[in-house]
Formats: C-alpha cells, sequence, structure tokens
C-alpha cells in the first residue's frame, strides 16, 4: 500500500493531506506535521499558516495526555479515527486544535502549539487586534485557534473535508525537538522530547527557537 509519505512526494497528487497521513504513529504525524499549512475556510473569508511547532501527545499512559484519565466525553474524539479534530479549552479561556493520529481505539494526538501566517493575514489580525507583522499574531495555541476563528464547534471535524484541514507545504529549515510546554504535572512524561519545532522561526511560542 502506498504510504502518506509517498503521496505526498508528488505534490501535483495531492493538496489536502489524504486520511494517511493520520493512520501512523504520533510521533510521525507530529514532526511531518512541521511545514504543513492548517486551513481554515470560514464565512468572513479562509485564512491559512505553516504549521512551525507541534507536540505528541500518546495516551494512555502518557500521563501528559487528556486521555490518560479515560474515555470522557471530553477525550471521546481521541478514541476515535484518526485524521479528526480534538478540541478543548486551555485554562478555560482559549481554545486548542489537536489532530487525532494512530488507529482508532489508541488516543494518540498531535497539538498545534504555532503557526506562521500565509493567507488572510489582515483577516487574522482583525480577529486578533494585533498588527499584521506581530509575532504575537499566532505564536501559541490559544492564539492561532483564535486568528483562524477554530472554536468548540469544531470538536470532532473531518479534516479530510473542506472546512478545516491540513494543506501540503513545505519545511523552510530543520526541525528541531524539546520536551514539552506546561507539563510538569506529568512527571518523567514530562521529559520525554515530543515537541517539535521549526528552527528559526519568530513564530515559534517559547525558546528556543534556533
Amino acid at each position: 500500500m502506498e504510504t502518506a509519505i509517498n503521496l505526498l512526494s508528488d505534490k501535483s497528487r495531492v493538496k489536502t493531506l489524504p486520511r494517511e497521513f493520520y493512520v501512523r504513529p504520533v510521533l510521525e504525524v507530529a514532526r511531518d506535521c512541521i511545514g504543513m499549512i492548517l486551513v481554515h475556510r470560514s464565512p468572513d473569508g479562509e485564512a491559512a499558516g505553516r504549521i512551525v511547532e507541534a507536540e505528541a501527545y500518546r495516551g494512555p499512559l502518557d500521563l501528559a495526555a487528556h486521555s490518560s484519565r479515560g474515555l470522557t466525553k471530553r477525550t471521546a474524539a481521541m478514541f476515535g479515527p484518526p485524521g479528526y479534530a480534538y478540541i478543548y479549552l486551555l485554562y478555560g479561556m482559549h481554545w486548542a486544535i489537536n489532530l487525532v493520529a494512530g488507529a482508532e481505539g489508541e488516543p494518540h494526538a498531535v497539538l498545534i502549539r504555532a503557526i506562521e501566517p500565509i493567507r488572510g493575514i489582515e483577516l487574522m489580525a482583525r480577529r486578533r487586534k494585533k498588527l499584521a507583522t506581530s509575532r504575537e499574531l499566532t505564536s501559541g495555541p490559544g492564539k492561532l485557534t483564535q486568528a483562524l476563528a477554530i472554536t468548540g464547534q469544531h470538536y470532532g471535524i473531518d479534516l479530510c473535508g473542506e472546512e478545516l484541514f491540513l494543506e501540503v507545504g513545505e519545511r523552510r529549515a530543520g526541525v528541531g525537538r524539546s520536551p514539552r510546554i506546561n507539563v510538569a504535572y506529568a512527571g518523567e512524561w514530562a521529559l520525554r522530547p515530543w515537541r517539535f519545532y521549526e528552527r528559526g522561526n519568530r513564530y515559534v511560542s517559547v525558546a528556543p527557537r534556533i
């Protein structure tokens, strides 16, 4: 069977990432997300950005993953088929988008932490009440969802559809790795180098950006 990586090697054959992209180990998906384009088409227009930072979560054993607490109404999307969105509130205030990966029943997901704006930038700036050139426009998981108008209404949406999806993009630099951000409560799991980022990109949320 042709793999997602082989499919992506010929950009004339695929633009929106196929389901096969997500049906792989979550660490591979997280790394391969770097450089891909997150797109949201809304009534206001289309906005999109290159993914420059992402984190892998491998529940239920991974204590940093929400799914480590088991199957609940909140985490149900993570236990479902890959290629769907798991959306949740950060600190009860800001939405965060995760891409469900792996196999159905494996509650694995990739948190998108930062994007570099590439389309609909003025629309993003109005939503964020920031200058279009500001690094703060999309340099964090809650910032990028506000810029793209992604909310809890998108929980469980099919990422292989035409409203919210990933598009083939390209990396402009090497990929760095580090422990994940703000998961100290997870003990030894917090030390896993499961955060991936594009080196040198100013939109990466937390140093190092080198």
